[in-house]
């Protein structure tokens, strides 16, 4: 069910961006997509690394974590009403550019409805209601695909578009609310946890909860800044046409990325955590098994999409986008850089090395900083692209390393054979 939502809204963002390129004149595309960008980056600190804790402290507490969901919402609340206020705050003081200000009010929604989808993704992976979280991921791109259908019909500009994706967010904040309702009342039923009603321990203390978020938070917003910040950049201090350059290529690499993200952040991650404490063998055949195979399949996309790219993207996305072409060449290699490290990462993090995770991360944003400095001013929206790939194979070595140092340790990886053994039993 995952993989058919995950094919659903890959064709479903894809297809939006690709008209919403074709509809909107080149520099108002890229200034809509570097404000985009920024929401995207702003997201992490709204959402306070809450969804990735809750999938840590079910898998280690079961019924008990209840005790954590209410401080944790009150948090992500306060978190993100101060986000989207600064937001809107900024729009407000620079009124002096209408267009921009505009953007950045009107989709300062956004913020609420990707701190919204997190929670609620936690949640329905918790519960393994995974065909409910496969229609919620769906929901919202197909929303934003009504919109750019409109605005190719009517000829809508950027903050028109605006204003649609933030009616599509406030619905999606109200989807999200309604399957969080049973985690903030502990009734929920936990997938791998015999039901069990929810202790009366005391409810965790604020300075306990924002320690026990605080390493998550900072490994999605360094995460978030891989993704995101070449395109703001480049808005900044190239122009709105490079960002939109950049953005078109940088578009189909997140949706690409999804495909991990699904695999490990809303289906394994969860069982990963409790595979740690009571089955190490599986933990091993995950290390060994799943990250041949994640590379395996990035190499293989990689190789499509630097071929097809050359052809597919001025004719799909319009000849004003020809000089995206060498960028997503680049932003190829990068694939299985990412799918490989997306494995050796849920590792690390559900076998009690968060806090080594985050610092390789820090270090591997450090990098990427530095290397758009460098290579921005030299080769423009290339020098983004190839920054990308430059951190991203530092965050794969970094990972691994410390994953086969602490997570194998000296154990003997099981062989092939007994891990097609052990799936054909399952």
């Amino acid at each position: 069910m995952l993989g058919v939502s995950q094919a659903g809204v890959t064709l479903t963002a894809f297809v939006t961006q690709v008209l919403l390129a074709r509809s909107l004149p080149q520099a108002q595309f890229g200034a809509f997509m570097s404000v985009m960008s920024l929401v995207t980056l702003a997201a992490p600190l709204a959402t306070f690394g809450v969804a990735d804790f809750w999938l840590q402290r079910f898998g280690r507490e079961g019924p008990r974590a209840f005790r954590w969901v209410r401080p944790s919402i009150v948090l992500v609340a306060v978190s993100s009403g101060l986000l989207v206020a600064a937001l809107v705050g900024w729009g407000l003081v620079e009124l002096d550019e209408p267009a921009d200000a505009g953007l950045r009010i009107a989709l300062a929604p956004i913020i609420l409805s990707l701190v919204a989808m997190a929670l609620s993704g936690a949640a329905l992976q918790l519960r393994g209601a995974y065909g409910q979280l496969a229609a919620l991921q769906l929901a919202p791109q197909v929303g934003r695909l009504l919109v750019a259908l409109l605005t190719g019909i009517l000829g809508l500009s950027a903050l028109m578009v605006a204003l649609g994706y933030a009616l599509v967010a406030v619905v999606t904040v109200v989807m999200s609310v309604l399957v969080i309702a049973p985690f903030w009342h502990g009734r929920a039923t936990l997938e791998g946890h015999p039901p069990a009603p929810r202790p009366s321990t005391r409810r965790p203390r604020v300075d306990h909860l924002v320690a026990g978020t605080g390493l998550f938070l900072l490994g999605s917003l360094f995460y978030q800044l891989g993704m995101n910040l070449g395109v703001v950049t480049s808005a900044e201090f190239l122009s709105p046409e490079d960002a939109a350059v950049l953005a078109v290529p940088m578009t189909l690499l997140t949706a690409i990325y999804l495909l991990p993200r699904i695999v490990y952040q809303q289906y394994f991650l969860a069982k990963l955590h409790r595979w740690s404490r009571s089955n190490r063998n599986a933990v091993l055949i995950a290390y060994r098994a799943g990250t041949i195979g994640m590379i395996g399949l990035g190499v293989l996309l990689g190789v499509v999409v630097a071929v097809a790219g050359r052809f597919a993207i001025p004719l799909i996305f319009g000849s004003q986008y020809r000089a995206s072409v060498p960028v997503m060449a680049v932003l190829a290699i990068a694939i299985p850089l990412r799918f490989g490290a997306a494995s050796v990462e849920s590792l690390l993090t559900s076998n009690g090395l968060v806090r080594q995770k985050v610092l390789y991360q820090g270090l591997g944003s450090l990098a990427f900083l530095a290397a758009l400095a460098t290579a921005i001013p030299l080769f423009g929206a290339a020098g983004a692209a190839w920054a990308t790939v430059l951190s991203e194979a530092i965050l794969l070595t970094l990972f691994w390393a410390k994953a086969k140092r602490k997570v194998v340790a000296d154990a003997e990886l099981p062989s092939w054979a007994e891990i097609r053994r052990t799936f054909a039993r399952s």
